[in-house]
Order: structure tokens, then sequence, then C-alpha cells
């Protein structure tokens, strides 16, 4: 039985909404988790459609170790320990003096934010070395495949705070799979869509289809892709600090399609294979192969060419991923396909946030309280902006901030 009359609404049931929940029991206070979808989890989802646990959503505990989803798994491997990478060049694998010298092209992007973070916040795309031979791999890499968008589109501020330097985990049961266990028993609502919180009193009332529900405060932890389109309605409208901010944190999609497949290819398990940025290649996926000796394979596809393929569809999406894989081991290596739909799906509207140029300071300007309303997730963290454990820190600091302390 959920509480009729809960001190606190949580808007959605991601990681940041389970951890603030959560915070809520620690501090005895009683509170309801409204989640538009059909379950629990949000943008961290493990599917076993492969046969085996598949993270479609966030996939790795990043800085592991200051990740505070690291204390809860169990079962995992430091991937970057085993993750060999094979990069092809068109038409043969790199070998190691090629290898080396696109490792020290991506040394050097990295001492250009640096070095950049200095001046005035702006462009990664203006700061970052354009001549070299690798240079254009590395953008696109750090930008469209990791960032979910391009390098032209991203805060120079925002990137160097957000770096995310330390061990990457790759928990075996999934990350979707942990956030469930992590939500048992808590008061969550499955179905239960917000249309529009009403804060023009004292506390907030929640309106949709369950009805209304009323609570002194709202935490509100939905994405800025769902707020900028209007997936909420607010009475009174959100102030112009607070609609800037969203404008200024623009989701970047990341596309992730997982095959089963039987033929190893010669390759050992948690091996990565990239693809060199070239005139007639100039959008190439990223791969992992045989997670946890698994006979499957994941690929992303990030940025501009994600938004394009995804709006025309999964069977669009599954069609580019297997010709950018034929198009390295050749044609008959794939089984079944499981396409993650994050860009088209109206609950979130895209993967994770990414600063505008000139808008680093959003993030801390969406999280300032605003009355009975506070917003958390992974686009209020500075530090893991974009992942799982930054949302997780966001809903407990979120409470913390309604009891005052």
């Amino acid at each position: 039985m959920l509480p009729t009359n809960p001190d606190v609404l949580i808007i959605g049931a991601g990681a940041a909404g389970i951890s603030a929940a959560r915070e809520c029991g620690a501090r005895g206070l009683g509170c309801v988790v409204l989640e538009a979808g059909p379950r629990i989890g949000g943008r961290c989802h493990t599917t076993h459609a492969l046969g085996a646990p598949l993270d479609l959503g966030a996939t790795w505990l990043h800085a592991a170790d200051r990740n505070p989803l690291t204390a809860f798994a169990t079962d995992t491997i430091d991937h970057d320990t085993v993750r060999e990478r094979h990069l092809w060049m068109g038409h043969r694998w790199a070998q190691e003096p090629e290898l080396a010298a696109l490792e020290a092209a991506e040394q050097a992007f990295h001492d250009a934010l640096d070095a950049a973070a200095a001046g005035p916040d702006r462009a990664v795309a203006s700061v970052i070395p354009h001549d070299g031979p690798w240079d254009a791999t590395v953008a696109y890499w750090e930008g469209a495949q990791i960032q979910a968008r391009e390098v032209t589109e991203l805060s120079l501020y925002d990137q160097v705070a957000n770096g995310l330097e330390g061990p990457n985990l790759l928990p075996r049961q999934g990350i979707g799979t942990l956030l469930l266990g992590l939500a048992a028993g808590l008061p969550i609502r499955l179905g239960a869509a917000v249309d529009r919180l009403d804060w023009s009193g004292p506390g907030v009332v929640a309106h949709g289809a369950f009805g209304r529900l009323e609570a002194p405060v709202a935490i509100v932890t939905v994405s800025t892709g769902v707020l900028a389109a209007g997936g909420i309605g607010f009475t009174p409208a959100l102030p112009a600090s607070h609609q800037q901010a969203i404008h200024d944190l623009p989701m970047g999609l990341l596309t992730k399609i997982g095959f089963s497949a039987t033929d190893r290819l010669g390759i050992p398990p948690f091996h990565g294979v990239r693809r060199r940025v070239t005139a007639d290649h100039p959008r190439p996926m990223s791969w992992v192969l045989w997670p946890f000796d698994q006979d499957m394979l994941f690929g992303f596809m990030g940025g501009a060419m994600a938004w394009e393929l995804a709006a025309a569809g999964g069977a669009a999406c599954e069609a580019a991923a297997r010709g950018e894989f034929a198009s390295i081991f050749g044609s008959g290596r794939l089984g079944r396909a499981v396409v993650s739909d994050w860009g088209e799906n109206p609950l979130f509207r895209g993967a994770y946030s990414q600063a505008r140029p000139g808008g680093a300071g959003a993030r801390a300007a969406l999280a300032e309280p605003l009355g009975p309303l506070r917003f958390a997730g992974e686009a209020t963290h500075q530090g893991l902006a974009g992942t799982a454990g930054g949302a997780w820190l966001e809903g407990a600091r979120a409470v913390r901030s309604v009891a005052g302390s």
C-alpha cells in the first residue's frame, strides 16, 4: 500500500528516484515514487533477450573508486584491465606503432582541454588539435562515441569537470538488475505518468491519469530531454533560470545494439573494436566483444548519426550496425539483435545530458532549490554527470536539501 499523504513526491524511478526514496526511508520521511513507464530503472535497463544480461543503457560503473553504486555491485570486472583495443584501418588491423600514435593523439586531446580550461568556456572543438593524422578519430571517439554529442556541441568546462578518471567496472548482472534490487520494497507506482506539477501553493500537487497526489515537496528526476519537450507541465511555469539551465543541458544520444554471435573471430572476451575515421567512413561505431565470455557482442552509435538512425527506427539502427560489422568481419556473423530506443522514447528523449558551450554552470543552476521543487539526476551532478552514479548521488542530495541537512 502506497502512502496517501507522503512527505515527498518523487517523479521517476531511475537511479536518482530510487536513491531519493531510499534516503527518504533512512530519514523517516514518507514518499511515493511516480514512474510513468512500465518498469523500474529508467536509463538503467538490463535485458536477457540474447540469453545473457545485457545493459541497454548505463553499462559501466565509471570512476568506480568514487562511484556510489560500486559498493552495491558484486561479480564485477575492471574492464580496463582486460580490454585490449583492436583498430580497423579500413583494410587491415592497426599495428603497434599506429596504436601508439593514436594513444599519443588521445593524450594531446586531453592535454589541450586542460590547458584551455584556464581561459573562457567554449566549444571543445575550438581548442583541440585538428591537423594530425589521428585527430579526427580521437575527436569523434571523445565526442559522439563517449559524450554522445559532437565536439562542436560540448562545453569545455563541463568536459574537464566530468572526466570520469578511474576504473570502469562491468557488473555481470547488469546495472539495470542492480537497480532493481536496490528498489525492492520501495513505494513505487508504475504507469503513473505525471502530466502537471502544480507548485503554486505551499506544497506540490501532481496531476495525471492516476488522479492527484499532494505532498509538501516534490523531487523531479526525469531527463532534461523530457523537461525540454514539455513532458511535464508546471504551474506556475518554471523561472527563467531553470528554463535556461534545461536549455543548456540538451540530451546526447548513444544507441546500443546487441547481437548474439557464436563465431568468436579469434578475438578474446571483453576486447574492443574501433575503426579509424576516414573521409569515406566518417562516423564509425565501436564494439565490445564476448563480455563475460558470452556468445554476445554489443556496439554503439553516437551523436548525430544516432539521432538520424533513431528517427528512422530500430530496424534502421540494426541494419546500419550489421553493415558496419560486416564491413570489418564479413557478413553472416551475427544472430539475433536487440536495439535501445532512448532517443525516440518520450520517457527519456536521449541517453544523457551534455552542457552546451558556455553552459557549464547549468548543472548547478538546475540543482538550485525552487520553493517546494527539487530537480535531481545525472544532469545536476558535477563530477559524475551522465552516469548512474552521479544520478544516485543527486537523488540523495535532493532529499538532504528537503530535510535541511
